[in-house]
């Protein structure tokens, strides 16, 4: 087959654009890493909601969106840290799920308790993992005191690593289909071959490039890409359900948000629990 040359354009540019963004507003400071990734979540959320009604489902989608940008702005440190909001984010993080599902009773909509779970589900699985970054950063405040992104842009360094060698692993040494009904060009071979150069990544990042701890960058060199292939793999299964090939369009040959950011979703929770393991 030739190449198409101007659709390997699009989605270079498109591609070097979504990078440089991603890393300005991590690398600037604590205002666009908590813009850029709110944005980031609000887009996957509504993706994930018509990936639902793709499903016959029918979200709730304001509620959807206003519990779930209280739910993130709620994460935010020193905003929501004390008095009133704080209690009040408290309890709707707590309570959410009860809420909508009590509201449910009330829906003249047909499966309505089916339309409450997509509802939930969205936020659980397109906003909370955004908001647990925030833990990540180690920020004090929302100014920026003590701002320090080395931890999730070296997540994301270590996610890429294992995308890149597990697609080269795949395609050099690939033979045993890993979830052939889920995702056709996923192999065994690629997904070891990538956690493999991952792990030597993780000591690079760790060592060479942050001057951190190895020892726990080797760790998450081994952590990251299991948890990463996952996420690929259960976005691939809704995308299937729905009977989609991309979860949007905001990127021109990449597909939607979520096919962009579902490994770092499913990552985000993992590396969250692991961080305050360590503490």
């Amino acid at each position: 087959m030739a190449l198409n040359f101007k659709t390997l354009g699009v989605r270079a540019l498109s591609a070097l654009f979504f990078v440089a963004l991603l890393l300005g507003s991590l690398l600037w400071n604590y205002y666009s890493f908590s813009v850029f990734f709110f944005i980031v979540a609000m887009i996957g959320l509504g993706e994930f909601y018509r990936l639902a009604e793709k499903m016959n489902a029918a979200p709730y989608k304001w509620t959807g969106f206003i519990l779930g940008a209280f739910i993130y702005f709620n994460s935010i440190k020193d905003i929501f840290l004390s008095g009133f909001w704080s209690d009040a984010g408290k309890t709707v993080v707590t309570v959410f799920p009860f809420v909508v599902l009590a509201a449910s009773l009330f829906s003249k909509k047909e499966q309505a308790f089916k339309n409450a779970l997509f509802t939930i589900g969205g936020i659980i699985y397109a906003v909370l993992p955004f908001t647990l970054m925030h833990d990540l950063v180690k920020s004090s405040g929302c100014f920026g005191e003590g701002y320090n992104p080395n931890i999730l842009l070296g997540i994301i360094l270590l996610i890429w690593s294992n995308d890149t060698f597990a697609y080269l692993g795949g395609s050099v040494f690939g033979k045993n289909k890993m979830i052939e009904r889920i995702s056709p060009g996923k192999t065994w071979e690629g997904t070891i071959f990538g956690v493999i150069v991952t792990i030597g990544s993780g000591y690079i990042i760790g060592h060479q490039i942050l001057g951190e701890n190895e020892k726990m960058w080797i760790l998450l060199g081994l952590i990251v890409p299991v948890f990463a292939t996952i996420g690929d793999l259960i976005e691939s299964m809704l995308k299937r359900e729905a009977g989609v090939k991309d979860s949007g369009n905001i990127m021109p040959g990449h597909g939607g948000i979520l096919d962009r950011f579902d490994s770092l979703i499913f990552v985000s929770p993992f590396v969250f629990l692991l961080m305050d393991f360590l503490k």
